[in-house]
């Protein structure tokens, strides 16, 4: 008896070690395979998306730590190297994956939780007793010689901008590039609107970094202004860009145009039937 148990203490080893051996050998070929795969769409991605080296050393992160979960994120961009990316003749996209990029916001979104204060960045006390037009001048000198664009705006556009925003927290805008467009995402919370390049969002979803933050102030509403501060990655975007991104941004949320009213709905509600042709003409018909 005492040899029959034994016996099979030795064959239940060897068959838990091949059983391990067999799921190692199964798993490294499995990732062996999806390392294969995201090689080649990468490789796909670079001779097709002018703008992928940017982002390259961040995409490739990604890949290099899971290259399953890198495959998967990259599911509907391969889908969408296969469509006709300009004119009539595009297949429309569903562009409803992009109405919650960050879960994590959804409860905060518009609320308190992410809300920036003014005197995290100036002392109030230089700016309380000062009328409006003075914040204003202030605010401008102030930032005069950062890497950031500011302005101020009137109360009556940042109350029309809030009221557009928990309507279409997300929306997308494109900027002029010498190889065509570029298209970057944007997202509003608290006091806060995020940008975020679309190419970057399709690989990294809710992990992806922004290239454009926006706060907007509200400390002296009171004298009838609104302060906006713009901070931007300079590997990314440049200054004009930048604007170009919150120009466009401020036309569509806190001006009474039917048309650009009409693509912020078709984008929330419809998404299927939004046509990114449609932004794109919107930005070559501005005259400034």
């Amino acid at each position: 008896m005492a040899i029959i148990a034994v016996v099979r203490q030795i064959v239940h080893y060897h068959y838990r070690h091949l059983v391990a051996h067999h799921y190692s050998v199964t798993r490294s070929l499995r990732m062996s395979s999806a390392r294969v795969r995201s090689e080649k769409v990468l490789e796909n991605m670079k001779e097709n998306n002018p703008f992928f080296e940017k982002y390259a050393t961040k995409i490739a992160s990604v890949q290099q730590r899971s290259p399953e979960e890198f495959l998967d994120r990259l599911n509907s961009v391969e889908k969408e190297q296969k469509k006709p990316k300009f004119g009539p003749s595009e297949v429309q996209r569903d562009y409803s994956e992009l109405l919650r990029p960050k879960e994590a916001l959804d409860k905060s979104a518009l609320g308190n939780g992410t809300h920036r204060k003014l005197s995290d960045i100036m002392r109030l006390e230089l700016l309380d007793d000062k009328s409006g037009d003075d914040i204003k001048h202030l605010w401008l000198e102030y930032h005069r010689n950062k890497d950031v664009i500011s302005a101020s705006i009137p109360v009556e556009q940042h109350q029309l901008m809030m009221t557009r925003a928990k309507e279409h927290p997300v929306f997308i805008l494109p900027i002029p590039r010498s190889q065509g467009y570029e298209f970057i995402m944007l997202q509003f919370s608290g006091n806060t609107i995020h940008f975020t390049p679309l190419i970057t969002y399709q690989v990294h979803k809710e992990d992806a970094p922004e290239c454009l933050n926006i706060t907007l102030y509200t400390e002296y509403v009171d004298k009838g202004v609104v302060l906006m501060r713009g901070e931007y990655d300079t590997k990314v975007i440049n200054a004009q860009e930048a604007q170009c991104l919150v120009n466009q941004m401020q036309l569509y949320y806190s001006q009474q145009n039917q048309t650009k009213l009409q693509l912020l709905e078709k984008f929330t509600k419809h998404p299927d039937q939004f046509k990114h042709m449609d932004v794109i003409e919107e930005l070559n018909n501005l005259k400034i």
